[in-house]
């Protein structure tokens, strides 16, 4: 363990706070880059903190080396990796603690229809809302018009000196600012690959990757650009109960929405302007246009933007109509071939019956579920709910379709308990009491 990475330095006013967040670190994961276990957090007293005068970080704690993984395509293609990086762990504890100054203006700044990284949000939340939305433009026999914008590396493209002027506009106390200053400055990284270590570099632009604070401060910056171009004020959008709503938000990705063609093209180009002020530039082939009325072709900085009948948001098939039961076919075709893909360990007769049932369950059964709280399930879809249970049931037993054993009898076998419809109704009444 080197010099920095025992360093202890004290301020009274994060003492609380440091016994409260490094127990809620993992004491038994891996090992990090600087061989700090999480478990020397404790022996070493847990007040880990930045000296109030100076605010200076630990070299250490500001490097990271970054490990690629390949992704689909050619491997020879640097495009095809994504990386992870790993960071000090002894620098995560006062982490946590910035993480937990920056919640509360995290709650007052940002606006409901960010769910990204936000406690008790998340994309089923988004996906209602857009099933939801579009179930009342059917109902009142209104058009829709969605944007689903992609942004080119959007984390990687933020700028620092403008993600302070950002923060100190949203409220965000100085001190708390000048922290975070001092650790995005002098970073470094190296690259960790199977033919050795690169040498070390400067990193001079993004939010660090790794990092726990880097969603948090890139919804700031996304806050700003909103604001900027004038969502939060205008009209311009679809009208639901006296409310207005325009956009929806996880992170980087972005989905506007309006009532005509011409409403949706005006606030995308003011996005647009507004996100190239701040370094953030649109992936126009990336950026598909939905409608359920119709629409022309758009072209921007001389590319066309797509316009699609289906879209896949936030892990979920949402299509111009509004029918779920093509997301509902999407899933059970997943749920088969992750079924498929247990054949090895569901053959296997070391295995009891029992823990091959948990084990579909747990692997298998969520797949279907997944963001199935805001479906409508007619009764075709049932058909094939039931129709796949069964399926699973008969593979798991080895038991094929022409064997003359009954339903009945392979239930009973199999004693599964709450059937799969019955665990989606269980999901859909645990989020309506969510919502109340």
């Amino acid at each position: 363990m080197d010099k920095e990475g025992v360093v202890i330095i004290y301020i009274h006013a994060y003492i609380h706070n440091t016994h409260t967040h490094t127990h809620t670190m993992e004491l038994y994961s891996s090992i990090k880059k600087n061989e700090i276990r999480p478990r020397a957090a404790t022996w070493m007293d847990l007040e880990i903190s930045i000296l109030s005068e100076t605010q200076q970080w630990p070299q250490d704690w500001k490097t990271s080396v970054f490990i690629p993984i390949p992704k689909k395509g050619n491997a020879k293609e640097c495009s095809n990796y994504h990386t992870i990086a790993l960071i000090s762990h002894a620098g995560k504890v006062m982490l946590k603690i910035l993480q937990a100054r920056l919640q509360q203006h995290v709650n007052c700044e940002l606006a409901e229809v960010q769910a990204g990284f936000r406690k008790g949000r998340g994309t089923r939340d988004l996906i209602a809302n857009i099933r939801w939305i579009m179930e009342k433009a059917r109902e009142f026999q209104k058009n829709i018009y969605f944007c689903f914008i992609d942004y080119a590396k959007a984390f990687d493209c933020v700028h620092h000196n403008k993600l302070w002027k950002i923060l100190k506009e949203m409220g965000i106390p100085d001190h708390l600012t000048c922290l975070l200053r001092n650790l995005y400055a002098g970073q470094e990284a190296t690259v960790r690959t199977g033919h050795g270590t690169t040498d070390w570099f400067q990193i001079g632009k993004g939010v660090r990757q790794g990092c726990i604070l880097s969603p948090c401060l890139f919804n700031f910056y996304a806050k700003y650009i909103m604001r900027n171009a004038g969502l939060e004020e205008t009209q311009t959008g679809i009208k639901i109960a006296g409310r207005n709503i325009n956009n929806l938000r996880y992170a980087d990705d972005t989905t506007l929405m309006a009532e005509s063609e011409e409403e949706l093209k005006s606030l995308l180009m003011k996005v647009k302007v507004e996100s190239e002020k701040v370094g953030l530039k649109l992936n126009i082939q990336k950026t598909k246009i939905m409608a359920s009325g119709p629409i022309t072709s758009w072209e921007i900085d001389g590319e066309t933007v797509e316009t699609v009948s289906d879209f896949i948001f936030g892990g979920s098939k949402i299509t111009a109509d509004g029918d779920c039961s093509h997301e509902i076919k999407r899933r059970l075709l997943l749920g088969r071939k992750v079924m498929t893909n247990l054949d090895s360990i569901l053959k296997s007769r070391d295995i009891t019956l029992p823990r091959k049932v948990r084990l579909v369950k747990a692997m298998v059964f969520p797949v279907v579920m997944y963001a199935c709280e805001s479906c409508t399930v007619k009764k075709a879809e049932h058909r094939r709910i039931d129709a796949f249970e069964l399926w699973c049931w008969r593979r798991l037993l080895r038991v094929p379709w022409t064997a003359r054993r009954s339903n009945q009898s392979i239930l009973k076998e199999i004693s599964p308990g709450i059937s799969l419809e019955g665990m989606m109704l269980k999901l859909k009444l645990q989020y309506f009491g969510h919502l109340m």
